[in-house]
């Protein structure tokens, strides 16, 4: 199933979603990425402020993959309208 991420304030569900379905806790994923579960769950918080790095590094941890593709106009108006 394909998640369109169209504002970043939507990686929060996501990226939750995705740890809770492979079984995780805060605290098991903060240790493969080797910081703290307070850290972790600052970043799950608010993962608009993480830097493209670490939010690439959890996906992959999560073994998700970041696909992009071109909007189509339909798409293009709703995604200007959101910013």
């Amino acid at each position: 199933m394909d998640y369109p991420v169209r504002t970043l304030q939507q990686l929060r569900p996501i990226l939750q979603g995705f740890r809770k379905a492979k079984g995780l806790t805060q605290a098991q994923l903060a240790a493969r990425l080797g910081i703290t579960q307070q850290s972790y769950a600052k970043l799950e918080a608010a993962p608009e402020k993480a830097s493209f790095d670490r939010v690439f590094r959890i996906l992959q941890m999560l073994r998700v993959e970041l696909a992009l593709r071109p909007m189509d106009q339909a798409d293009r108006a709703v995604a200007r309208s959101e910013w």
